[in-house]
């Protein structure tokens, strides 16, 4: 299908949850004016770890927020999270789905890990008292398309349903999966995102021994700080983030709100090492050359773009060599940030929640910031908007994730011009 035949998919609808706000008016608020949402948690001061700070969400009851405690109790948290953003997304959208054609509205929802918590659980009720007593929900609420499933059950969702697994990158592939699925016919709207729910004291266990983490527990606050010299990890996060993709006179008919044009996709792997990025940026640079290149438009047309920025010695720099592969010049004319300061990283999640904000910068010309970026890593060169939010112009975007195993995924967004 040649790229003038694709039908044209637009955002009208977004949720969120994470460390920063349960909600989009207040993430969006918290994240232009560079606030943390990174602490210490007790929990992990208990069990030793070597990292006890994370991003984790506030004030979020499950059983309150989804209605019904029963449901709560049969279903992972990872579940929880995604359920409740997709109907922020949902509310924020607008349809009504007593007048859509349900079997022409599908779901992707991502995540790297799944039901941690729940594995984590049921090996301790295994352990304990026996295998006869492991709960029959046990399956469906480890399982990574628990997600995916639950979000179609709640909103009577009869189109294509499932769930991407990419470390990282989950997210990102989720949503460049739902946006190839309008563009070529499948469905008129899909819900999709990434949801992650492993700050558990097991998911952190395992990533301290990975030695990939931020030791900086006395100053949680800034203990994440991409591109900065003294960077010394990432620091873990938990959420979900939801939008809705819809096709273009599917949302026009209906006056619907848009908040930016979905309008390229790439992905590729380094194909070179489980946990580490390449060195040469190759794969991460192939993904974002895609993405544009998908679009139709050049490389000079992006403004700003949402990095992986993870706060690792390795994806930094290999990242902003990427960038200045791809855009050459333009790459000291791009605003370049990484909201992961301020949160965190969302693993599964990370991609949606970025994906909001990358949305929001388009639509109404704030660039987010780069929190702590205090020293300047002579090898991370490029303007990374620091400390606090700025007004500029963002005719097109790119938000980037790549995940362990190699993997990369791109998405980018324009202005809707009509």
């Amino acid at each position: 299908m040649t790229p003038s035949a694709r039908r044209r998919v637009v955002i009208t609808g977004m949720g969120v949850l994470c460390p920063l706000g349960n909600d989009v008016p207040t993430y969006w608020d918290n994240i232009l004016h560079g606030r943390n949402g990174i602490a210490r948690q007790e929990d992990f001061v208990q069990s030793g770890m070597t990292t006890v700070i994370a991003g984790r969400i506030k004030g979020f009851d499950a059983a309150e927020a989804l209605g019904d405690r029963k449901y709560a109790r049969q279903t992972d948290p990872f579940v929880h999270y995604a359920v409740f953003a997709a109907g922020q997304a949902m509310k924020d959208s607008g349809l009504n789905m007593d007048v859509v054609d349900r079997t022409r509205c599908g779901c992707i929802i991502g995540s790297g890990i799944g039901g941690l918590n729940e594995i984590h659980e049921g090996n301790r009720v295994l352990l304990e008292r026996g295998p006869t007593r492991i709960s029959p929900f046990f399956i469906p609420k480890l399982m990574l398309n628990a997600a995916a499933g639950n979000v179609a059950i709640r909103f009577g969702l009869k189109g294509p349903n499932f769930a991407t697994a990419s470390a990282c990158a989950a997210a990102n592939h989720a949503l460049g999966a739902a946006f190839r699925t309008i563009q070529y016919g499948d469905a008129d709207v899909m819900i999709s995102g990434g949801t992650e729910a492993a700050t558990t004291v097991l998911g952190m266990a395992g990533f301290c021994s990975a030695r990939a983490m931020s030791q900086r527990n006395d100053d949680p606050e800034h203990a994440s700080r991409p591109f900065d010299k003294e960077r010394d990890g990432f620091v873990m996060g938990e959420g979900a983030g939801v939008m809705v993709f819809e096709e273009l006179q599917h949302a026009l008919k209906r006056n619907a709100r848009i908040y930016a044009e979905v309008v390229g996709f790439g992905q590729t792997d380094d194909a070179y090492h489980m946990t580490s990025p390449s060195e040469d940026g190759e794969g991460a640079s192939r993904s974002m050359a895609l993405a544009v290149r998908d679009s139709g438009r050049n490389l000079v047309d992006v403004d700003y773009i949402n990095a992986h920025g993870t706060s690792t010695e390795y994806n930094d720099k290999t990242e902003t060599l990427a960038i200045k592969r791809v855009f050459g010049d333009h790459a000291h004319k791009l605003m370049v940030s990484s909201t992961k300061s301020m949160i965190g990283h969302l693993l599964g999640a990370s991609g949606a929640v970025e994906m909001v904000a990358t949305a929001l910068a388009v639509k109404h010309d704030m660039v987010p910031p780069t929190r702590n970026l205090h020293v300047p890593d002579p090898e991370c060169d490029l303007d990374y908007v620091p400390h606090e939010g700025r007004s500029a112009k963002v005719r097109m975007a790119i938000s980037n994730s790549f995940g362990f195993g190699g993997h990369n995924a791109t998405i980018a967004l324009a202005k809707y011009e009509g």
